[in-house]
C-alpha cells in the first residue's frame, strides 16, 4: 500500500462482506419459502425477505464500489485522498442509515414505515429495488455526492489516468441515474418506463464502466502488462458497453405500453450487449497470458479471470437467451429472468468486488498476498461459490423453461400456482446450491484469518 488514505477502503470492504453474508442468508431463507410456504411466517413474510435480500445486494455492492475507488484512486492519482475524514464520516452515515432501513423493513409493516418516514411529502416508496424510504434515498444522494466530491477532487488534483477517468464517469452516472428513483408518476407505464432508467442504466450501463476500470486496475497490478495495452482494450469495451447498454434499455419496454418501435430497438441493441462482455473475457485472458510478472496473489488472478468469464455467461449469454422480443413475449417475468439476474450480478459485480478485496486486503495488512494456506482456502471458496452459482442458474433456467411451457405455451395452460407446484424439484435443487454458495462465502471470510507460511515472492518478480 503506497498511500495511507488507501486504508479507508478496509472499512468499506469489511462492511460490504458483512452485508453480503446477510444478503445470502436471506436468499437461502427465500429459497426455503419457495418450497415451505409458511417458513418463518408471519415473522418474516416472503415479500419482506425478498425486499431485504435485494436491498442488501444493492447496498453492499455500493460499499464495495466505494471501497474499491478509495483504494485505487489514490494510487492512480499518485496522491493521498482529498478528504479522508469525509470518507470515514460518510461510511458511518451510510452504514447506520442502511442498517436502520433494513431493521425498518423487518420490524415495521411497510405501510407504517412509509407513514413514519413521511413518504406522503415526496412519494418514492413501493417500487421493486427502490423500496427505501424517501429519507433513506435522500441520505444515499448525500453520501454519493460527498463520495464523488472526494474522488473527483483526488483525481482532478492528481495524475489522470484512463482507469480513474472511466471509473469517475461510471460513478457520476451511478449518482445521476439514481435521481430517477425520486420520480414516481401516477401513470403506471410512465412509472415503469423511468424505473428502468435506474435499474437497467445502472447494471447494464454505468456500472459496467466501474467494473471495467476495477478489473483493468487489478490486471495491471498482477500482470505487469503495459498500461497502454490495457487502456486500448478499456476504451473499446466501454464504448461497446455504452452503445449497446443505453439503447438496450428498450428490451424492458416491450410489454409495458411503450411505443412498438422499442421492440426493434430493444432487440437489436440488446443482441449487441454480450459483445463487450465477450471482449472483457478476451481482454483478461490475453493480458494474463502476456504477463511480465508472476504475482504471488494467485487467488486475485483467479478472481479476475473468473469475473470476465462469469460476467460473459451471466450478463452476456443468459441475457441474450431471452432478450429478443419474440422470445421475451413468453419468458418475461419467469424464472429465466431470475436465472439471468443471479448469474449476471454475481459474475459482473460480486466477483469484481471480491477481486479487489482479494488483491488489496493483504496489501492493507502489510503483505503482498495471503499466506499459502489462505490462498488455497480462498481458491476453494472461489470454486464453491462459482460452481454453486452456475448450478443455481441452471436449476432456475430449467424451472423457467418448464414454467413457460406449462403456463404460457401449452394448449392447456396451467395457472400460476399449479405451475409452481410442478417446479418444486428445481427449487429444492436451487436451495441446495444456495447452501453450498453460503459455505463458499464463509470460506472466503475464513481465508483472511487462516494462519500459514507467508508468500515471500517479490511483486516485481518476472515470470521465467
Amino acid at each position: 500500500m503506497k498511500y495511507q488514505s488507501q486504508s479507508i477502503a478496509k472499512l468499506y470492504f469489511i462492511a460490504a462482506i458483512g452485508l453480503f453474508v446477510g444478503q445470502i442468508l436471506f436468499g437461502v431463507t427465500l429459497g426455503l419459502q419457495y418450497v415451505i410456504g409458511d417458513f418463518l411466517f408471519p415473522e418474516i413474510p416472503f415479500n419482506v425477505a425478498r425486499m431485504v435480500h435485494t436491498n442488501l445486494l444493492i447496498v453492499w455492492l455500493l460499499f464495495g464500489f466505494m471501497g474499491s475507488a478509495y483504494y485505487l484512486v489514490p494510487e492512480e492519482s499518485e496522491r493521498e485522498l482529498y478528504a479522508p475524514w469525509l470518507a470515514k464520516l460518510m461510511f458511518w452515515i451510510f452504514l447506520i442509515a442502511g442498517a436502520l432501513t433494513i431493521l425498518g423493513y423487518l420490524m415495521v409493516p411497510y405501510a407504517t414505515l412509509a407513514e413514519i418516514t413521511m413518504n406522503d411529502l415526496l412519494p418514492t416508496m413501493g417500487r421493486e429495488f427502490l423500496e427505501q424510504p424517501t429519507i433513506t434515498k435522500i441520505g444515499i444522494v448525500i453520501v454519493a455526492l460527498a463520495f464523488l466530491f472526494n474522488i473527483g477532487m483526488t483525481i482532478l488534483t492528481g495524475r489522470k489516468t484512463v482507469i480513474s477517468l472511466v471509473l469517475l464517469t461510471g460513478l457520476i452516472g451511478l449518482a445521476v441515474f439514481f435521481l430517477f428513483s425520486f420520480y414516481n408518476p401516477d401513470n403506471v407505464v410512465m412509472d415503469k418506463y423511468f424505473w428502468w432508467f435506474v435499474v437497467h442504466l445502472w447494471v447494464e450501463g454505468v456500472w459496467e464502466l466501474i467494473m471495467a476500470a476495477m478489473l483493468a486496475y487489478v490486471l495491471i497490478k498482477v500482470t505487469g502488462v503495459d498500461r497502454e495495452v490495457i487502456e486500448k482494450w478499456l476504451y473499446i469495451i466501454i464504448a461497446m458497453a455504452l452503445i449497446s447498454g443505453l439503447i438496450g434499455t428498450g428490451h424492458h419496454f416491450f410489454w409495458i405500453g411503450a411505443p412498438d418501435y422499442w421492440q426493434w430497438l430493444g432487440s437489436i441493441f440488446s443482441a449487441i450487449e454480450p459483445i463487450p462482455f465477450f471482449m472483457m473475457t478476451l481482454f483478461a485472458f490475453n493480458v494474463v497470458n502476456k504477463r511480465r510478472r508472476d504475482h504471488p496473489n494467485k487467488a486475485a488472478v483467479l478472481w479476475a479471470l473468473g469475473t470476465a468469464v462469469m460476467a460473459f455467461l451471466g450478463a452476456g449469454v443468459w441475457g441474450f437467451l431471452h432478450t429478443l422480443a419474440p422470445v421475451n413475449f413468453y419468458t418475461h417475468g419467469t424464472q429465466i429472468t431470475a436465472a439471468h439476474g443471479h448469474m449476471a450480478f454475481y459474475g459482473a459485480y460480486v466477483m469484481v468486488i471480491l477481486t479487489m478485496i482479494s488483491y488489496s486486503m493483504p496489501l492493507m495488512r502489510g503483505k503482498q498476498a495471503g499466506n499459502a494456506r489462505a490462498q488455497v482456502i480462498e481458491m476453494w471458496s472461489f470454486w464453491l461459490m462459482t460452481v454453486a452459482m452456475v448450478f443455481i442458474t441452471l436449476f432456475l433456467t430449467g424451472a423457467g423453461i418448464l414454467q413457460v411451457y406449462l403456463q404460457r405455451y401449452s394448449d392447456t395452460p396451467l395457472g400460476f400456482m399449479a405451475t409452481q407446484d410442478k417446479l418444486e424439484i428445481f427449487y429444492w435443487a436451487r436451495e441446495g446450491a444456495g447452501v453450498i454458495f453460503l459455505i463458499g462465502l464463509f470460506l472466503y471470510i475464513y481465508s483472511f484469518f487462516a494462519k500459514g507460511e507467508d508468500v515471500v515472492m517479490p511483486e516485481a518478480a518476472v515470470a521465467s
